[in-house]
């Protein structure tokens, strides 16, 4: 029998070198994994994980996937935040937290592993709802961001919203619709934010049920229309959880985006778990 994609929500994967905190609340912390081998200090990879910014999912999930770019020679940092529902303290948190997170773990992650980070900005890796917040933290703060990977995010909020994705996700991270609270969408739906003046990959799967790739399409279409540079990648007969599993098909497709987003990232062979 096939295995089933969600199962990578629930994988097991070894534990992070280090987890610091740039703020004072238990969520506003990230767990940091040492780029193996040995080689010349690189830019950090700040994992962003999705869930629909609900509190039931965190940052473990990305495990796997963080631990397989830490394989690949990368300094990587799963960013966790706080998240709507309980114990989650909902709207605003986690887009002043993303952008909390993205500003200070640079510096937080080359303290605890010395040599290995590059005092440059970071790339961001987004899944999912992951995905809008990394799209939402490089229109709001570019200069601190180095490039944006999003695989399957959510880039449209109100769209989201109409669709009622995940039931009622997105009302409960702004607090209603677009007609309710349009200064919230304004502010955070990355439809409203292009052009987003970031290098930045979207990889979406054409079977995704969770978030249409219509989103991304129409996304990307709007920031290239607005004068942005933005690329699709859109993979035939993968779906939504694949994007962060590194045995899954679509895997080396994920890293060849990673790889394209900055310079000092060229050089990895996309199809191996390994340097």
């Amino acid at each position: 029998m096939p295995r089933d994609p969600r199962d990578v929500l629930t994988r097991p994967a070894p534990p992070p070198d280090a987890t610091v905190a740039y703020g004072d609340h238990p969520d506003q912390c990230a767990d940091l994994r040492r780029p193996s081998g040995e080689g010349p200090a690189r830019p950090l990879v700040v994992v962003v994980h999705g869930g629909f910014w609900r509190a039931e999912y965190d940052r473990a999930h990305t495990g796997p996937m963080a631990a397989a770019l830490a394989a690949l020679g990368h300094p990587v940092a799963q960013l966790e935040y706080r998240r709507t529902g309980p114990p989650g303290d909902g709207r605003p948190h986690p887009l002043t937290d993303v952008l909390a997170g993205v500003a200070a773990l640079p510096g937080l992650a080359a303290a605890a592993l010395p040599g290995r980070v590059a005092p440059v900005p970071p790339v961001l890796v987004g899944h999912s709802a992951g995905g809008h917040l990394a799209l939402y933290a490089a229109a709001h703060t570019p200069d601190s961001v180095a490039g944006v990977l999003a695989l399957a995010p959510v880039a449209d909020l109100a769209e989201a919203y109409r669709l009622d994705l995940d039931g009622g996700a997105v009302a409960a991270l702004l607090g209603g619709g677009p007609a309710d609270v349009p200064d919230r969408y304004a502010d955070a739906d990355p439809s409203a934010l292009v052009p987003v003046r970031v290098r930045t990959v979207v990889v979406h799967g054409t079977l995704d049920q969770q978030v249409p790739v219509s989103t991304s399409r129409s996304w990307v279409a709007a920031d290239r229309a607005a004068g942005g540079s933005a690329t699709l990648v859109e993979l035939p007969e993968c779906e939504h959880f694949g994007l962060i599993a590194p045995d899954s098909a679509a895997w080396p497709r994920v890293v060849e985006a990673l790889r394209s987003l900055h310079d000092d990232l060229q050089g990895i062979d996309a199809a191996s778990p390994t340097r």
